[in-house]
Order: structure tokens, then C-alpha cells, then sequence
């Protein structure tokens, strides 16, 4: 009754079948996985030591950032120089700009430092002088999916709507890190600006759009076997049907 799994149409779709069932599983999987990576790299942050009790580590023993070294405490020494406004970024629900100063390292490098949050309309504090040593929580490059983040242009000079060595390689012409620090201790008439986590480590909603779609692809293999099923069952009562001389209806 059943020989007619052999033909070549029931081949094709056996072959689908087949292939359809695992591939869903390990996308269902792979998605589940970036889901339960969100929730560890979520855990750690909130076991994470509170930034008063974090032990200060050269700049250059944390880079290149990562995940892992994303927020940790860091420290540099150079001499400021050039310094911009990043704006349309909030704090504490206020509305205002970062003060980005960018630091002549002793290696060369030059690294931005967000030396704080200004509010709106008031007027940025000058650049200290002479050789200072800074410690600031350690950040990845801002992108175009970053939140605050401008892209538009049309800034005003000295305004920067990204925080990333790209944003600055045509307005600077030193070598700049690939990373950038928030003070922890933000200069006289400016607030410390909070780090942020790594992209794609903390449980929002692009974290359950994962979730979700693990659920989707386990049900899409769960719906693959069933009609095949039903389709096998109603092949072999069509030839029942012919071999007890009944009017079959066609699949």
C-alpha cells in the first residue's frame, strides 16, 4: 500500500521533508541560543561589581572592547585636545549633549572621552590644561542603530552626531582607538554619563524577538511532519479506494 513512497513525485517531497525538519531545528536552536546568550550576558551585568568597587586596569590590557570588556573600568593618561558636542542625548530623562574630548595618549592613540552630560543651552566647560589621567568605564563604537545616535548630518562645527573612531577619522587626523570611555567621575558642572551594555546583551525586545522566533521555526518543523502525514494518509486511502474498486479522489 505504501510503494508509492517510492515514486519519483513522493521522492521530491520526501527529500523536502528530510531537509526541511532539521534545518528548522537548528535555526529554532541557533535563535534560542543568541536568546539564552542575551540572558547570561543580562545576569552578569546584574551580578557585576558596582562601579565604586571595580578595579581600574590599563587601557591597552582591555582592547580590543568586547562583551567581556565592555564597561569595565580603565585608565589612560595624555593631554586633551580638540573637544565636540554630541547632542541630543539624555540623562536622567533631560535632554542635553555629551562633552567629548579627545585624549593624546602616552602610546600615541588618541581616545574620546565623554567627560560628561551638559544641559541644554549651557555653555561647555574649557578643556583642563597640561597632562591628566583619566578612568572611565571602557565602551564599543557607537553605530547607526545606536540610541541618540545622528546620522542625518548637517551638525553645526564642533557638534558629532556618532561616538566611533569612523565619525572622527574626517575630522581629526590622529589614529584613533577603536573604543571610547565615560568618566565615572564626571568634571566640575557636568553629570557622569551611566555605560551603556553591549549591543545585543540586554533582555529587551530584540532579545524576545528571538524568543520568539525559536517558537516559530520549532512550530514550522512541527507543521512540516504533520502534512506529511496527512498527506502519506490520504495517498494510501486513495489506493485502498482504487484496490477495492471505490471512486478515489484525487490528491
Amino acid at each position: 500500500m505504501y510503494r508509492f513512497l517510492l515514486t519519483p513525485r513522493w521522492w521530491g517531497i520526501n527529500v523536502f521533508v528530510v531537509l526541511a525538519i532539521p534545518f528548522c531545528i537548528f535555526m529554532g536552536s541557533w535563535q534560542l541560543g543568541k536568546f539564552e546568550d542575551r540572558v547570561e550576558t543580562h545576569q552578569d551585568a546584574q551580578n557585576a561589581p558596582a562601579p565604586g568597587e571595580m578595579a581600574v586596569e590599563p587601557l591597552d590590557e582591555l582592547l580590543p572592547v568586547d562583551k567581556e570588556t565592555s564597561g569595565r573600568h580603565a585608565t589612560a593618561t595624555g593631554v586633551y585636545g580638540e573637544q565636540f558636542l554630541v547632542p541630543d542625548r539624555s540623562v536622567d530623562g533631560k535632554n542635553g549633549s555629551y562633552v567629548l574630548t579627545l585624549l593624546k595618549t602616552d602610546g600615541g592613540r588618541t581616545l574620546p572621552v565623554v567627560r560628561g552630560w551638559l544641559a541644554k543651552g549651557s555653555p561647555a566647560p574649557p578643556v583642563p590644561d597640561g597632562v591628566v589621567t583619566v578612568v572611565g568605564a571602557l565602551q564599543a563604537n557607537e553605530n547607526a542603530g545606536t540610541d541618540g545616535v545622528h546620522t542625518g548630518g548637517g551638525l553645526p562645527s564642533g557638534q558629532l552626531g556618532m561616538i566611533s573612531a569612523a565619525s572622527l577619522v574626517n575630522v581629526v587626523p590622529d589614529d584613533v582607538h577603536d573604543a571610547w570611555i565615560t568618566l565615572t567621575k564626571a568634571d566640575a558642572g557636568l553629570i557622569a554619563v551611566p555605560a551603556s551594555l553591549p549591543e545585543g546583551s540586554g533582555l529587551d525586545l530584540k532579545a524576545f524577538q528571538n524568543l520568539g522566533y525559536t517558537g516559530e521555526w520549532f512550530v514550522f518543523a512541527a507543521f512540516v511532519l504533520f502534512m506529511w502525514f496527512r498527506l502519506v494518509r490520504r495517498e494510501a486511502e486513495a489506493v485502498r479506494d482504487q484496490r477495492l474498486g471505490l471512486e478515489s479522489h484525487p490528491l
